[in-house]
Parts: structure tokens; C-alpha cells; sequence
């Protein structure tokens, strides 16, 4: 296994087990690296500080292990199988709930690593090379778990790795096939489309705010904006909801909606969908018409070469809900960027709010479920952000 040594006095965000190499921190490099490489990363004197993956960029080494044992040959089945009970401890695993995030890269110290399970389908996505070349073994150490009962595994990984390493992944079955893609979520059921559909068919870090959200809808006409495969909207139709109209710019996403709504709720004429776009949806529409609006829209700023432009475009989105929401409404509003801290975010939202003259207070504070665990040494793994608003 090749070596990678740091300049002197760089490996302290190591031992205080960050699991991140920067580049800046590496004194030299073997000539014959390979990206994707397994490798030992030592101190300036040597001491062995743990094992990652290699790849060019920022970031150049994802650790999965501190210290200077070798990595085990079950390596990738011991980290799932405690993930696993991670996920029973959560109460996760039940029959009325059958899908949840079983790896969230750093969180479960797999660093470069994302598992989705849908039923008996887990969807896996790399986002480093290194993950990218374990895949077959990644797909065997899953269906090895006998409480898991896995027995598909889809890889989804064209979008997800770095374009500068050339690997060409290619979208496919590594075990198992195609037999059906209803899952179950707190006793609804859904569509997942991990075919085609963004991230691995469904944003399951918001099972918990969708249940919060099911809670506020009874009697009130909702809008879910943003809504890509209506968990939102499902959910506010159990809860009482006297309409739900759902918003996305993608035709294929309200498609999505209707089927999913159709699936719990057949024939009921409370939904409606419209495949427009958010800002002009919320520009026309008149104000007072609903008193529960999501706000839930894709990462505004996925770079910090974004950051400036995407927290104006949430204080500008906010700042339109908070104009239109009728009196004693309630918002519903996120951020998944995650160059955007939570105080930047509630920043741009109070902003919006100050600058619409209403009267708002905080009824919640919300970020991802357990099953999306941030690792203590590695705060850069809390991404969702959001608040629960009540509108005079």
C-alpha cells in the first residue's frame, strides 16, 4: 500500500479523527498514485495516522480508518451491520416503514458512501472514486446482512462522482433486478423512481418533517412547493388537509405526485398539481389562498462559489411566502445546501420576514433524521436546515 506523508504539524485535525486529507496538508505524493487508491497516510515522523481513499482534488483522502491497523477483510459488512443497528435502535425497521438511509457517508465513518433502502432494494451512490471501485464488494457485503434481507442492489453514481476522475459509471443492477419500486413510509406508500429520478428516487431525510407537517394540516389548504415526488402533499392529505395543490417545474415530478397521491388516496379531488415553475407559481397567485405553504427547494447553493446568489435567492423566496401566507398561516422552510450554515439560513429568513413587516415566530427548529447521522468530528455532515414559522 502506498504512502502519503503531511507537512510537519498537519495532522491534528486527524487525530482528532476528522475524516478529511486536504491537499494543502500533503508534503509529497508517490509518483505512481493512482486515483481511487488505497493508502496509509503518516505523520511527518512517521506515525501512522489511518487508511482512506485517494483522489485528486480538495479533498484528497477520504479516511476509513484511524490508527495502523489494516483495514479487515469484512471491513465494508462490519461497518453496514452496525449501521444496521443503528437504524433498529431508531425504530426504523417495522412494518408500516421500509425505507430509510442505511449509510450516510461520514455519519456511519464511510466516508464517499450513500445507501438508500427501499424494501428489498438498496441503491447505492459513490461520490469518490475510491467507493466507486469497491462497489462490487460494497453490493456483496449488503446482501450478506440476514436481518437486512436485501436482495437487490442498484448502483446510481453517474451524477454523483467527480467528472475530473473520467470514470464513466454507468447507472445498473450490480445484484439482483428490477421487481418493483413501492416502498413504504410511516404506513403510506410511494413510488420510487431510482431509475430516473434525482438523489436515489426519494428525499427520505425528511420522514420526520413530513410527519410534523401531517400534524398542522388538518382543515387548512396547503401548498407544497418544490414538491418533486409529493411526500409533503401525501402526508397533508392523511392529516386533514381541505387542499393540497403541489408545484414543480419538472412535468415528470408532478407525474410522479399524482401517482403518489392516487396511490393512498384514490379519486379524492383535494389535489391538484401544476407543473410550473416555483417563483412565478408564487408571483400570481393570490394572497391569503393558503395557510400551510412548503417551502422545500433544491440546493440553491451547491458551491461556496454559489453561496452569495443562493442565499438571495432564499431570502426572495421566503420574502414572496411571507407576502402571500394568509394570517395565522404556517411556513414550512428548508435549505439542503451545505455551504450554507444554519445561521446563514435563518439570516436570509429573517430578513424576509423583517422586510414583509409580519409578524413571525419560531414554533420549530428542524435538520435531517437520525437515520442521516453527523459524525462529532465532522460537523460539515449536517446539511438540512429548517424552520417551523407562524404568519400573523
Amino acid at each position: 500500500m502506498k504512502t502519503i506523508t503531511l507537512k510537519p504539524r498537519k495532522e491534528e485535525s486527524i487525530l482528532r479523527h476528522h475524516p478529511w486529507v486536504f491537499s494543502g496538508a500533503i508534503a509529497n505524493l508517490p509518483d505512481d498514485i493512482e486515483e481511487g487508491e488505497l493508502v496509509n497516510v503518516v505523520a511527518s515522523d512517521g506515525r501512522v495516522l489511518g487508511t482512506g481513499h485517494f483522489q485528486i482534488g480538495s479533498i484528497a483522502v477520504r479516511l476509513l480508518q484511524f490508527g495502523d491497523s489494516p483495514l479487515p477483510d469484512d471491513f465494508f459488512r462490519m461497518r453496514f451491520e452496525s449501521a444496521f443497528r443503528l437504524r433498529k435502535t431508531l425504530g426504523l425497521i417495522r412494518p408500516d416503514n421500509n425505507c430509510f438511509r442505511l449509510v450516510h457517508g461520514e455519519g456511519d465513518f464511510l466516508p464517499g458512501l450513500v445507501i438508500d433502502i427501499y424494501g428489498d432494494t438498496a441503491v447505492v451512490q459513490a461520490h469518490s472514486p475510491g467507493m466507486h471501485f469497491e462497489r462490487l464488494k460494497i453490493a456483496d457485503a449488503l446482501t450478506q446482512m440476514p436481518d437486512a434481507r436485501i436482495r437487490n442492489v442498484y448502483y446510481k453514481s453517474e451524477t454523483t462522482l467527480p467528472y475530473k476522475a473520467q470514470l464513466d459509471p454507468q447507472n445498473d443492477y450490480l445484484i439482483g433486478h428490477f421487481d418493483g419500486n413501492i416502498a413504504t413510509e410511516n404506513g403510506l406508500r410511494f413510488n420510487i423512481d431510482w431509475l430516473r429520478g434525482q438523489k436515489t428516487g426519494f428525499f427520505v431525510d425528511q420522514r420526520e418533517n413530513r410527519a410534523l407537517l401531517e400534524k398542522y394540516a388538518c382543515g387548512r389548504n396547503v401548498l407544497n412547493m418544490f414538491c418533486y415526488t409529493g411526500g409533503f402533499s401525501v402526508y397533508a392529505m392523511r392529516g386533514g388537509a381541505l387542499k393540497v395543490d403541489s408545484v414543480d417545474s419538472s412535468a415528470k415530478a408532478a407525474a410522479l405526485t399524482d401517482a403518489n397521491i392516487e396511490l393512498n388516496f384514490p379519486g379524492d379531488p383535494r389535489h391538484a398539481t401544476h407543473a410550473v415553475d416555483a417563483f412565478k407559481f408564487l408571483a400570481e397567485m393570490p394572497k391569503d389562498a393558503y395557510d400551510l405553504i412548503i417551502l422545500d427547494p433544491p440546493a440553491f447553493a451547491k458551491h461556496r462559489s454559489a453561496l452569495k446568489n443562493g442565499l438571495i435567492g432564499y431570502r426572495k423566496l421566503n420574502s414572496k411566502a411571507f407576502e402571500k401566507i394568509k394570517s395565522g398561516g404556517v411556513l414550512f422552510t428548508f435549505s439542503c445546501s451545505q455551504v450554507v450554515t444554519r445561521e446563514m439560513f435563518r439570516l436570509a429568513v429573517f430578513t424576509a420576514a423583517a422586510q414583509s413587516g409580519r409578524k413571525v415566530r419560531i414554533l420549530h427548529q428542524l435538520t435531517q433524521p437520525a437515520d442521516h447521522p453527523v459524525d462529532i468530528s465532522h460537523p460539515e455532515g449536517e446539511y438540512l436546515k429548517g424552520l417551523v414559522l407562524y404568519v400573523e
